[in-house]
């Protein structure tokens, strides 16, 4: 199976951005790891920019997609409508328990068109996208 990983806006920063939430181990680190923990086919591509989230989910050919669309899952609507028009399924992952944190984040557009949601578990929250792909 391929999947493809996808980290919105700021994601990039994970390892020296806000430590008590993301943690210490930067994604490329951690994609290291998770590489070595599966026998499926990884890709991982990360923007800042929604445009480009965008183009990622339209163009993949993988069988499913892990995103993690940072503030963009609070915001936007182009993103939900590119979700729910293409046919491969996404898993909506959060580092954060998103439900509490700030008010503002507690609201996914994302999460009604996602065949599931993991918030909460760090960054194994992509590892349990991956198992969640094998049921």
């Amino acid at each position: 199976m391929k999947l493809l990983i996808v980290n919105g806006p700021n994601l990039n920063l994970i390892g020296t951005r806000e430590i008590q939430i993301y943690g210490n181990v930067t994604f490329e680190a951690y994609f290291d790891s998770l590489k070595s923990q599966t026998s499926h086919e990884l890709e991982f591509l990360e923007s800042n920019v929604e445009g480009e989230l965008i183009n990622f989910l339209q163009q993949t050919d993988a069988d499913g997609i892990i995103l993690n669309a940072g503030g963009y899952t609070h915001t936007s609507v182009a993103l939900r409508d590119c979700i729910a028009a293409i046919n491969t399924p996404v898993i909506e992952v959060h580092i954060s328990n998103i439900a509490s944190r700030e008010r503002f984040r507690h609201e996914s557009l994302l999460s009604p068109v996602c065949k599931g949601c993991i918030f909460g578990f760090g960054l194994d929250g992509y590892l349990l996208a991956i198992r969640a792909f094998e049921m």
